[in-house]
């Protein structure tokens, strides 16, 4: 019996990671431009991109010895991850974190997300992300309703969607994260915010603070990490896909199909 040939994971070739790349770009890029109430049809996905914000300087806040204590995503898409670092470098970092985390997970996605199976494992790992971030750190209502339902809707997609949408459904959240730093960008060139009912320095801000230099200064560099970090991801995304080998035989149609 000849061993099986790998196949790739996709459906065929209108499904092939270019197309869905395309296709999603296109479908982000129309709702928000020239559908009525656009913008209020991706607000979900506005706020599933301010959870990977906080959920990166959370992270990263405790990958440097400090503290995450909470986060908080508000009805404005705005949010805050609480927590403590120490001074100098480790507050860097955990602002840098949060900043580079929509376009670093986005790129992922879009690089790895290139097939309905890849894609199945992004939907159900972020699922499962947003599930375990509710008990432990969210801590506002916007959070507590939204979180929640995009962990079930990711989830459901996970395991009823159809190949095509499980797909394009995991490349889409990769595109928003990647429009997210380009449709926020002034964000980066802000040296306060009002977040919660208060006026807080902003993550530029609190990097300048830590490291020196002006907050622009900052702003401009870690805007041009971020649109690398996207093209990166988009040129992986465009390259054919990679073969993905069986790990077990492909079943015979028949019991006595030739050997």
């Amino acid at each position: 019996m000849r061993d099986a040939e790998p196949e790739p994971d996709d459906e065929g070739p209108w499904l092939s990671p270019r197309v869905a790349f395309v296709l999603v770009v296109v479908a982000a890029l129309l709702v928000r431009m020239f559908v009525p109430f656009g913008r209020e049809l991706l607000y979900p996905l506005t706020l599933f991109a301010t959870w990977v914000h906080e959920m990166g300087h959370g992270l990263s806040g405790l990958a440097v010895g400090g503290t995450f204590e909470s986060l908080e995503v508000y009805w404005n898409a705005s949010g805050l991850a609480r927590g403590a670092v120490a001074g100098g470098g480790p507050t860097a970092l955990r602002a840098i974190g949060g900043l580079l985390a929509p376009p670093l997970v986005g790129a992922a996605i879009l690089a790895f997300a290139r097939g309905p199976r890849r894609a199945s494992l992004v939907l159900w790992v972020l699922a499962t992300a947003m599930a375990i971030s509710v008990p432990i750190w969210v801590r506002s209502l916007t959070g507590f309703v939204v979180v929640p339902l995009l962990a079930l809707a990711f989830g459901a997609l996970a395991y009823k969607g159809s190949d095509a949408w499980r797909h394009l459904g995991a490349q889409l959240l990769g595109v928003t994260l990647g429009l997210d730093t380009i449709s926020r960008i002034d964000y980066l060139f802000t040296g306060e915010v009002h977040v919660g009912g208060q006026d807080l320095p902003s993550d530029v801000a609190h990097v300048a603070a830590a490291l020196g230099g002006h907050y622009l200064l900052w702003g401009a560099l870690l805007a041009l990490a971020s649109l690398a970090l996207v093209a990166a991801g988009v040129r992986v995304a465009w390259m054919e896909p990679v073969p993905v080998p069986r790990l077990l035989p492909r079943r015979r149609a028949a019991a006595g199909a030739p050997r």
